[in-house]
């Protein structure tokens, strides 16, 4: 019977050696071009954005940061009512209910709607607030002409308490403000438009 030489026999056992998972390289190689692989943005850079309860933004940067081993992009978001900036993740955008701003006959439509007849809302004010906070939160423009109708014409009947009024306010200036990016009129005609409307 013959043997192998030593070098013979390492090379029959590197050869017969099962593959069990990937080398370091490939490893490497592998994350490496998954992290570089290129995410979809629903919103580009100029675009303006509305972001709820906080109004319309533009989003001046789409920027990537990196944690350890993931890289995440972001948009910076520039709000212009309450000059401000913030970072959004993009895979999180439609989460929070950022969205674009609505074309013109959607504008248009919600200011026909608050001038429409209105169902009565409840007496209870904390109930009453919180309703309305709660459309606020939603964000679509017609739930912010909803909550602006409501208010205004209960407004008519009593005065609204202090946080009832601020959110009164709030929701008037987002819908002004989306409005008149919409129609591409000034703040102040939308305003006058609205106020004509509710009056009407």
């Amino acid at each position: 019977m013959t043997f192998p030489t030593r070098g013979r026999a390492m090379r029959l056992a590197m050869r017969t050696r099962p593959q069990v998972g990937l080398t370091l390289s490939g490893l490497a190689s592998k994350i490496g071009s998954c992290m570089s692989m290129p995410q979809t943005t629903e919103f580009g850079v100029d675009q303006r954005i509305v972001y709820p309860s906080q109004g319309v933004g533009r989003i001046i940067e789409i920027q990537e940061k990196r944690f350890k081993e993931t890289s995440v992009l972001y948009y910076i978001i520039y709000l212009e009512f309450s000059d401000m900036t913030v970072m959004v993740p993009v895979d999180k955008a439609r989460e929070l209910g950022i969205r674009p701003i609505v074309p013109q006959v959607e504008a248009e439509r919600a200011l026909e709607f608050i001038s429409e007849e209105y169902a009565p809302i409840p007496s209870d004010w904390k109930l009453r607030y919180q309703m309305n906070l709660d459309l606020l939160k939603k964000g679509s423009v017609m739930d912010i002409a909803s909550v602006v109708r409501s208010l205004y014409h209960r407004s008519k009947i009593k005065e609204l308490p202090i946080l009832e009024r601020k959110l009164y306010d709030s929701a008037l200036n987002l819908l002004q403000d989306e409005v008149s990016f919409s129609l591409g009129k000034t703040k102040d005609e939308i305003s006058e438009l609205i106020r004509a409307r509710l009056e009407g």
